[in-house]
């Protein structure tokens, strides 16, 4: 139904807390006994972070995957549902970034479905599963691509090459917690670029064609956040507080994900990642000024908005983007994250089948639309 926004089945968020404290708590209320852990490779084998939640949990921990790949591939995917299966948890924690969110995010409709092979699992793609889950994840995200706050998931078919979607009513974290110190193990530039995926969220959301009465303040409000924060972090990468407004304007408004459309500078993006594996956020750093400048004829007004909101009202939309790009030190062209012109007739040929990519507001109906977008990224 147009006129409708959907609230995921999220309980709670939890901001500026300790992680472990905040662990400790939840899994208390929700009277959990077995605890399992999904955590990203590098906090827990160059951290003692994982360690530390684990001596919280005392006899409760009852196992750790911590072999998320990026992407979430399919067979990565299913090895975790395997190891999640042994051991039976009532839920599952998941620290890190937007892989192993992800990761999980399928997982629990892998578990609930009963699946444990690659091939049915392709069977539930891009159709969306009511089933409850029989298992639910809490969420600490130490990246701001806001994945934390949806109902999609994402896993890629590694034969093709291209990311498939994984959606389910109750496949969101059931708490999200925030821990700005945490986040001081992420690499700058994933931290930053990560950011720049949920201005992308903000802008095209904004851009779409949704009335949702939501959209405008929250996504407006989060880039007057964003534009602030984020160059005070990358001025002094241990400023707390900045980090922690960085995560509530990714709260802002990636909690309308799933309730507005995306437009091009998603769905080409999707593609440089999988054609190209140019991570999540760096695909929004190159694609999202390209797009915003050959959209803004088609939605000017929206764009000032944009202009306005990031403190840069006499510059366009795509400048103002692109300025705060370069300002965080982070790549604006195709050609600084290896993709090469002999690549675009392929990103073109599947972007034209791609629905984020036809979802966007000035509407793309040939390879040349698509051609003429990477021209100006380049």
């Amino acid at each position: 139904m147009e006129n409708t926004y959907t609230y995921s089945p999220l309980d709670r968020v939890i901001w500026d807390t300790p992680a472990a404290d905040a662990i400790l708590n939840e899994v208390d209320r929700l009277s959990a006994k077995k605890v399992y852990i999904v955590a990203s490779s590098t906090l827990s084998k160059k951290t003692d972070e994982i360690l530390k939640i684990k001596n919280v949990l005392g006899d409760s921990f009852v196992g750790l995957f911590d072999s998320c790949i990026q992407h979430s591939p399919l067979e990565n995917v299913i090895d975790c549902v395997k190891s999640v299966k042994k051991e039976n948890p009532d839920i599952i924690i998941t620290i890190g970034g937007g892989t192993p969110i992800d990761t999980v995010k399928v997982v629990q409709l892998c578990h609930s479905l009963g699946i444990e092979t690659v091939e049915d699992l392709k069977k539930i793609s891009n159709k969306h599963q009511k089933k409850p889950s029989k298992i639910r994840q809490i969420a600490i995200p130490t990246t701001l691509s806001g994945g934390e706050y949806s109902i999609i998931g994402g896993a890629m078919d590694t034969k093709t090459q291209l990311k498939e979607r994984y959606t389910g009513n109750d496949i969101c974290p059931q708490v999200v917690i925030l821990d700005p110190k945490l986040s001081l193990h992420t690499p700058d530039w994933l931290w930053l670029s990560t950011a720049i995926r949920s201005v992308d969220h903000a802008i095209e959301g904004l851009c779409s064609s949704s009335t949702n009465p939501l959209i405008p303040p929250m996504a407006l409000n989060s880039l007057q956040l964003f534009a602030r924060s984020l160059r005070e972090t990358h001025k002094d990468r241990e400023d707390v507080i900045a980090r922690s407004f960085s995560q509530k304007a990714v709260w802002m408004i990636a909690k309308n994900l799933g309730n507005t459309s995306m437009g091009a500078s998603h769905g080409i993006g999707y593609l440089l990642g999988s054609i190209g594996s140019v991570p999540h956020g760096h695909t929004s750093c190159v694609m999202l000024p390209a797009v915003l400048k050959w959209n803004e004829a088609f939605n000017k007004e929206k764009q000032k908005w944009i202009s306005n909101a990031l403190g840069r009202p006499k510059l366009s939309a795509s400048e103002a983007v692109a300025e705060l790009i370069t300002d965080l030190g982070l790549p604006i062209t195709l050609g600084e994250v290896g993709i090469k012109e002999d690549q675009w007739d392929k990103i073109a040929e599947y972007g034209l089948k791609h629905p984020t990519v036809l979802s966007n507001p000035r509407p793309i109906t040939k390879k040349d639309d698509i051609i003429q977008i990477l021209k100006l990224a380049s």
